[in-house]
């Protein structure tokens, strides 16, 4: 609690401080920019009925540009279903045109649906592939460069095979991830490699990703393999696929309507961890999934608006596996404030 007033009073001086904190991108300056999401919302469990209300999330970040070639960004979750976590802090250079140095904590650069932040949801839950398989920080440093006349980003990184919860531990490996990007007229290609250890055994993903956005209409489908190093334990797939259809309206102060579309899965798969004999422990059972939902919104810009969101997922199991209302039928009434 005390830390937690300690931060509170902190982002209230910076907001006292910077009654203007929304400058162009581009703008050099030692006041930073300011930006929040808070996620409220309710789920009704499929199974029993049951219900509860969270504050998924209170994220708060700073970013700006201290010269041409050199910026930053900071970011927490002020609470995360009760939780206060540290998530992002990292410095970037811009080395020469098109190539970028960044070092600190950030989201490692692999995979599409993993990558997006909570304001960018298509859906009130991520995807399997988003939660389960791929979701990663790490601490370390990487390279981005966006090849001059074409439309191909790359980025590598290496980084502590830790958790970001440590950062004093000394290492003999490392995890590394990669991302290649490429846009061709209103498709996104993207593809991308890494190999982590989150418990006890080494994990290399693949991933493969193509999306099309055409005026109203965004659709994506992604796949990841994982496959578990110097392991009896199979490999795992995963898979989501989804499609969101938008149109301008006027009710209220609200002047988008949008809705969703979504089927994802995966295959039975380790979190890494192992047993007292050194073999993988399954985690997590098979499992498929169709998500159906509608949002409302009031978007002011792209980086201040509101949406009311609600969703409904269905679960499809193997007969015989035992079902959590976690990870069960739900109903998920959201509300998103990105400002």
């Amino acid at each position: 609690m005390r830390n937690f007033a300690i931060y509170l009073s902190l982002l209230l001086g910076l907001i006292t401080l910077t009654p203007g904190s929304a400058h162009a991108d581009d703008s050099i300056s030692y006041v930073p920019h300011i930006h929040g999401t808070l996620r409220p919302r309710m789920e009704v469990s499929g199974e029993n009925g049951d219900f509860r209300f969270q504050l998924r999330n209170a994220r708060v970040s700073l970013d700006g540009k201290i010269a041409p070639m050199i910026d930053y960004f900071v970011q927490a979750d002020l609470c995360d279903r009760g939780t206060m976590k540290f998530l992002d802090g990292w410095v970037r250079v811009a080395i020469a045109k098109g190539l970028k140095f960044q070092a600190g904590q950030f989201r490692m650069p692999f995979a599409v649906d993993p990558f997006r932040a909570p304001h960018t949801y298509i859906f009130a839950n991520r995807s399997f592939i988003g939660k389960q398989i791929f979701n990663n920080r790490a601490v370390g440093a990487k390279l981005s460069y966006t090849l001059p006349s074409t439309p191909l980003t790359l980025e590598a990184g290496v980084f502590n095979p830790s958790t970001i919860a440590d950062h004093t531990p000394w290492n003999h490996t490392a995890a590394f991830a990669s991302k290649a990007q490429y846009a061709l007229g209103d498709f996104t290609l993207t593809g991308g490699f890494a190999s982590i250890t989150p418990g006890s055994t080494r994990m290399n993903v693949l991933d493969g990703c193509i999306s099309w956005q055409s005026g109203r209409w965004l659709a994506e489908a992604e796949y990841m393999h994982t496959h578990y190093a110097h392991s009896r334990f199979k490999a795992n797939h995963a898979y989501n696929a989804y499609v969101d259809y938008r149109l301008p309206i006027k009710a209220g102060i609200f002047n988008r309507l949008s809705f969703q579309g979504r089927f994802d899965g995966i295959t039975s798969h380790s979190n890494g961890t192992s047993d007292d004999i050194g073999q993988l422990i399954e985690n997590n059972p098979a499992r498929n999934r169709v998500t159906v939902g509608t949002t409302i919104s009031y978007i002011r810009s792209a980086s201040m608006f509101l949406d009311i969101r609600a969703d409904y997922e269905k679960y499809f199991y193997h007969h015989g596996v035992s079902v959590s209302p976690e990870n069960g039928d739900k109903l998920v009434l959201e509300m998103v404030l990105r400002f």
